[in-house]
């Protein structure tokens, strides 16, 4: 099962540096925890200010632990990270694709999606995503935008309808992370159930038994 962390220093308390500094100690215990993912979701900073966070955070987590740039190819690029995190809205896949190789990057460098529906999902598999992340699966604040939950029966039409894996998103818990993978899931992302963790390696520890 992958797991994904999903930042978003702004629900951190505190000052804007506070929030920044709190922000690299949750990715540093989350490279910790053996999280498999980490996607830099900061949409406001600039590149220069998001460069240099995807820079320290890479230098906080181990090898084994894949940090992803949401929607920036050029920061992710820069920095040497893992992979790209696009939107439905973002830049196309092939696009990516075509810059990444143009920069050399190799097969090891990831390039998903967030999807909301099963037509999005099955064109960006065709554009040659590595991934998809599908939701909101359940209720969750920070997926409003995006509509009503979509449910566990509409993930596992996606699931079984491609062949890429899926990563389950939006109200994701422990107690519900097995239904995501019962439904056919390859992960679960979230945002609250790993940035509001007491205890990370514990959380991670736990939901790794549900496997």
């Amino acid at each position: 099962m992958k797991l994904c962390y999903v930042t978003d220093r702004k629900a951190l308390p505190g000052s804007a540096e506070e929030q920044f500094r709190a922000l690299l100690h949750k990715i540093e215990n989350a490279g910790r925890a053996s999280l498999d993912w980490i996607q830099i979701r900061e949409k406001d900073l600039s590149g220069r200010e998001l460069a240099a966070l995807v820079g320290k955070a890479l230098c906080c987590v181990p090898t084994s632990c894949r940090v992803l740039v949401n929607d920036r190819l050029d920061v992710a690029i820069a920095c040497g990270a893992g992979g790209l995190h696009l939107g439905e809205n973002s830049v196309l896949v092939e696009e990516a694709r075509r810059l990444a190789r143009k920069k050399h990057l190799g097969t090891e460098f990831l390039v998903g999606v967030s999807t909301h529906s099963l037509e999005a999902a099955r064109a960006s598999e065709r554009a040659g995503a590595d991934y998809l992340i599908f939701g909101p699966v359940f209720a969750t604040p920070s997926k409003v935008a995006f509509g009503s939950p979509q449910g566990l029966e509409k993930l596992q039409e996606i699931c079984t309808s491609i062949s890429v894996p899926v990563i389950a998103i939006g109200g994701v818990t422990a107690a519900n992370a097995g239904d995501c993978l019962a439904a056919g899931a390859a992960g679960i992302a979230a945002i609250r159930l790993f940035q509001e963790a007491t205890d990370m390696t514990e959380m991670v520890r736990s939901l790794r038994k549900v496997e």
